[in-house]
């Protein structure tokens, strides 16, 4: 049997010395600028900064959205770097800012979480999964046969985090996944967070600009500022004691924010 400590020391997905530059009608930007980061076992790691500080490029370049100019991905001892999507997938899976857009309008919710099943997989198996996935995230199967307009922003919101969990992978990559929610469905999704990473010892990034909402799921924080890591460390000390300037910034800008 595998030692508690040793299972949350392990390692799951780690980027090193991340490097990414965009070039677009003569202007140069660099959203990432010598990124490194660990994120371990059933951890939260929240990713924290003002927009346009590389928060969402840091999340695309680790599931192979985007290739970084050097510096390297890397799930468990498996390199991911510039592998693509796809061969990210078996690791981790991106949930969206915008979860209606996620899904293909045309169809049903039932045909993109089944187009979600690993290929080679028992596809009946699959299926029974699902539907207690359903279950573990509060919504009923009939649903299924409804099309993303028809959902809530937050029920879309808990069927990308079941369309992610159907594919197997371990690691879910979540880029604002609440600010376009209503208070109550921001709650649920956090505590559905909270929930999977307890049950199933699920290793989350979260990226968010509600430090409120950090502070009640993530394990450790990284601050981000033009692309460059200012600061990082365990989430309550962090509020506690920040120590670079644009942390106590941020932490003075945020409203009714309470530790």
């Amino acid at each position: 049997m595998t030692d508690k400590k040793t299972e949350e020391d392990m390692v799951i997905l780690e980027g090193t010395n991340l490097n990414k530059t965009y070039r677009s009608a003569g202007r140069t930007v660099t959203p990432l600028r010598e990124i490194s980061f660990q994120l371990h076992r059933g951890e939260v790691l929240g990713i924290v900064g003002e927009s346009g500080s590389g928060k969402s490029t840091l999340l695309r370049v680790a599931c192979g959205l985007e290739r970084p100019e050097s510096g390297r991905v890397l799930a468990g001892e498996r390199d991911l770097t510039g592998a693509g999507p796809s061969a990210a997938g078996k690791y981790m899976q991106m949930i969206f800012q915008d979860a209606g857009a996620s899904f293909n309008p045309r169809h049903t919710m039932r045909w993109s979480l089944e187009e979600a099943i690993p290929a080679g997989a028992d596809r009946e198996q699959a299926k029974q999964q699902m539907r207690s996935l359903l279950r573990e995230t509060g919504m009923s199967d009939d649903l299924l046969d409804r099309h993303p307009s028809a959902l809530s922003g937050g029920q879309c919101q808990r069927m990308s985090i079941v369309r992610a969990l159907l594919s197997g992978a371990q690691i879910l990559l979540c880029d604002e996944i609440t600010s376009a929610l209503d208070v109550t469905s921001q709650a649920q999704v956090i505590r559905l967070l909270r929930e999977l990473r307890e049950n199933r010892h699920l290793s989350i990034l979260f990226v968010s600009h509600d430090l409120a909402l950090v502070s009640m799921l993530c394990d450790r924080v990284m601050v981000m500022k033009e692309g460059a890591c200012v600061e990082e460390g365990e989430t309550q000390k962090l509020i506690r004691e920040p120590v670079h300037a644009y942390t106590k910034e941020l932490l003075g800008a945020a409203e009714s924010f309470a530790v």
